[in-house]
């Protein structure tokens, strides 16, 4: 049985508002990061003392990040409906699940480090590896595949299926190599996010010369 129509209609507003907020947190964590280990390999930096304020703001962002992501997710395979090829979706719920897993070993295991007196090498090199070597390559992941639905289906314009191919390019190739690279993800999920909300709106309020 098909949903009424104003039910189809809250789709897209709650995966544009769920991926909005996820962009922003995600964002955020990313930043307060950085402002601790602004420069270098993070696995080997050590965290200033004086900074340590802004990871541990950061580890408290990530599990409600990782919260939006899956409303998020969610969201827009349901928006795909009976459309979706079980190939392609079956990829795209893989990689947004681990993505969510690793970001929050990630998570656990840098919170862990942050509260020894003397953090060990090999804590900080295992949270390290766990976001930039799984965590960002499951994200690129997410994205070639999310980009293919809407693609394929016409819900995304070719600029922005385009942007998200280039964005998880450089996410799976270049990953931690390129400071700051990490932010694409959030900019992609934010791009996606405004479309879709565009997109609810216009639906649910129509042009007055189309009635």
């Amino acid at each position: 049985m098909e949903p009424p129509k104003d039910e189809r209609l809250r789709t897209p507003r709650a995966a544009g508002m769920a991926g909005a907020v996820f962009a922003v947190l995600l964002a955020a964590a990313i930043v307060l990061v950085r402002i601790a280990i602004p420069a270098g390999n993070a696995a080997d930096a050590a965290v200033d003392p004086s900074q340590r304020w802004a990871v541990r703001v950061a580890l408290e962002i990530v599990p409600f990040a990782g919260i939006f992501f899956l409303w998020f997710m969610g969201a827009v395979r349901a928006q795909v409906g009976e459309a979706e090829d079980r190939f392609i979706a079956t990829v795209f719920l893989g990689s947004g699940l681990v993505f969510v897993a690793t970001m929050f070993g990630a998570g656990a295991a840098a919170g862990t480090v942050l509260n020894e007196t003397q953090p060990s090498g090999f804590g900080r090199h295992f949270a390290y590896t766990m976001m930039t070597t799984y965590a960002l390559r499951m994200a690129a992941v997410f994205i070639f595949t999310t980009s293919t639905i809407g693609h394929r289906l016409g819900v995304f314009p070719r600029p922005l299926a385009v942007f998200g191919y280039l964005a998880g390019l450089v996410l799976l190739v270049v990953g931690s190599g390129m400071p700051w690279s990490e932010l694409l993800f959030p900019a992609w999920a934010l791009a996606v996010s405004i479309h879709m909300l565009r997109v609810g709106f216009r639906e649910s309020h129509p042009a007055r010369g189309a009635e």
